[in-house]
C-alpha cells in the first residue's frame, strides 16, 4: 500500500513530546513490512531546543519542490516550509501544492493530532478526492486539553467536518474512547489501538550511576523522576506539592522541554514556596542515552497527569525496569496497576501516599521491578502496527469495491448506496 502520514511535528523535532517518536516508529515498521510510506510534516527550523539539526549524524535532508525531503529507514519524509507559527501550530502554504499534486498517489492517509492547519487541510482534500483517511486525535480531544471556547470554535470551523469525514478514528485507551463518544463521535467509527514503544532501544541499557553522578546525587538518595513536557496537563504542580511532604533525603528530577503554557514558571514558584530547591532538579529535555541513564537510575517514575491518552514515558520507564506511579487519568493505568507500579487518584495526598509507599516498601519495589519485565514484553509496536496494517487494507478494499460498483453502474440500473 501507499500510505501517507500527516503530523504537525516529526523527527528530529522531539521537544513536543511523544507523538513524533510514535509516528516515526509506526512509519518505519510499515516500511519494513513492504509498504511505501511518506510522512508529511512542518519544517520547524534549524534547531530543536538546544539540538542543532546540522549536528545530527543519523539524519540529513535535502531541498525539494515541497520544501525539504529526507529518507529515514525507508520512509520518505517531506518537511513543508513554515511561514508563521503560534506555539505548536504552523502556517505552511505549500500544503496546498502537495495535496493538489501528490495526494491522489496514496491509498490511505493517516492524520495525527488536532488544532493544526496541515491535517485539517489534507482532510478537506481527502474528502474531495474520495481518499480514505484515519484520524488519530493524540489525546487532544479531551475537555481538559483545550478551553471550551477554543474547542467549540475549532469544531465549528474544521473539527466537525474532519471527524465526520474520517473513515476511522483511533483512540489509544478506554478513557480516550469514552471521551470521544461523550463528545458526539460515533462509536462505530472508533478503533481502539494502544500505543507502543520500540523495545530495541532498551535492549542494551546503560550501567546504573551515570545520571546520579552528573547531578551529584548519592546512590543512597531515593530518586524520583518525571520525564515529559513541562505542561499544565502533566500535573507537575501537584507533584511538587506532594513531593514536598516526603522525607528530606528524597530527590526529585523534572526532565523535559518547556511547553510555554506557564507551567514551568508555576513549578519554579512552588519549588521556592515549599523550600525544596535544594532537592529538586530541572534538567531540561533528555534524549537518547541521557534519557535512558535517567530512567535506569531512578527509584521511581511518576506521571501525575491531569489527562494522558496513554503515557509513553511511563512505558519507557517500565522497559527500563523502573516502577511507575501514574494517576487514574492516564490511559496506561490498566497495564500498570499492581504489575509494574501503582495507580492513584489525581490528588496531592494520593500522590504523596503512593510515592511514600513505593519508596519505603522494599518487598513491593522488588515485585514491581520483576513485573516490569513482563509488562514491557507486551508494549512493543508489533501488535499495534499489524492492527493499523489491517485497518488500512480494509479501507483500501472498501474504496476499491465502491469504485467497482460505480464503474459497473449502467443506464437503467439502480444507483448503489455508497454512503456506508
Amino acid at each position: 500500500m501507499r500510505i501517507l502520514k500527516i503530523t504537525q511535528t516529526y523527527y528530529p523535532y522531539l521537544s513536543k513530546g511523544g507523538p513524533p517518536a510514535k509516528v516515526r516508529a509506526i512509519a518505519k515498521a510499515l516500511a519494513g513490512r513492504g509498504h511505501e510510506v511518506t510522512v508529511l510534516t512542518a519544517d520547524r527550523g534549524e534547531t530543536d531546543g538546544e539540538t542543532k539539526l546540522a549536528d545530527l549524524t543519523d539524519w540529513s535532508r535535502s531541498p525539494s519542490a515541497w520544501g525539504w525531503e529526507a529518507q529515514d529507514h525507508g520512509v520518505e519524509t517531506v518537511y513543508l516550509p513554515t511561514m508563521r507559527n503560534y506555539r505548536a501550530t504552523t502556517v505552511n502554504p505549500r500544503i496546498l501544492r502537495f495535496c493538489t499534486r501528490r495526494l491522489r498517489e496514496y491509498d490511505v492517509v493517516h492524520i495525527y493530532g488536532l488544532y493544526d492547519l496541515i491535517g485539517s487541510t489534507a482532510g478537506w482534500f481527502c474528502r474531495r478526492y474520495g481518499i480514505p483517511y484515519v484520524l488519530e486525535p493524540l489525546g487532544m480531544f479531551g475537555s481538559k486539553v483545550r478551553s471550551r471556547q477554543k474547542k467549540r470554535l475549532y469544531r465549528k470551523l474544521v473539527g466537525d467536518s474532519l471527524f465526520k469525514g474520517a473513515n476511522a478514528i483511533i483512540a489509544t485507551s478506554e478513557t480516550e474512547r469514552d471521551e470521544l463518544i461523550e463528545g458526539g463521535i460515533a462509536a462505530a467509527k472508533i478503533v481502539l489501538r494502544r500505543n507502543g514503544i520500540d523495545l530495541s532501544e532498551f535492549e542494551s541499557l546503560p550501567a546504573r550511576g551515570a545520571f546520579r553522578a552528573k547531578l551529584g546525587i548519592r546512590e543512597q538518595t531515593p530518586l524520583i523522576l518525571f520525564l515529559g513536557r513541562l505542561s499544565f496537563i502533566k500535573g507537575l504542580d501537584l507533584l511538587v506539592k506532594a513531593f514536598a511532604r516526603l522525607d528530606a533525603e528524597t530527590h526529585l528530577v523534572i526532565a523535559g522541554p518547556d511547553d510555554f503554557d506557564g507551567c514551568a514558571q508555576t513549578v519554579r514558584k512552588l519549588i521556592e514556596e515549599f523550600g525544596v530547591g535544594n532537592r529538586v532538579t530541572l534538567t531540561g529535555p533528555l534524549y537518547g542515552k541521557a534519557k535512558l541513564e535517567a530512567l535506569v537510575d531512578a527509584d521511581l517514575f511518576v506521571l501525575p497527569s491531569r489527562y494522558e491518552s496513554f503515557g509513553n514515558a511511563a512505558a519507557e520507564s517500565i522497559a527500563c525496569g523502573t516502577p511507575v506511579l501514574v494517576t487514574d487519568q492516564c490511559g496506561i493505568a490498566p497495564l500498570v496497576e499492581g504489575k509494574a507500579g501503582l495507580v492513584v487518584p489525581y490528588d496531592v495526598e494520593a500522590l504523596h501516599r503512593g510515592m511514600k509507599r513505593l519508596l519505603e516498601d522494599e518487598v513491593l519495589s522488588v515485585q514491581l521491578r520483576a513485573g516490569c519485565a513482563e509488562v514491557a514484553g507486551g508494549l512493543s509496536w508489533e501488535e499495534p502496527v499489524a492492527a493499523m496494517e489491517t485497518l488500512y487494507a480494509s479501507l483500501q478494499s472498501a474504496v476499491g469495491s465502491r469504485q467497482s460498483a460505480v464503474s459497473s453502474f449502467g443506464a437503467g440500473d439502480r444507483r448503489p448506496d455508497l454512503r456506508h
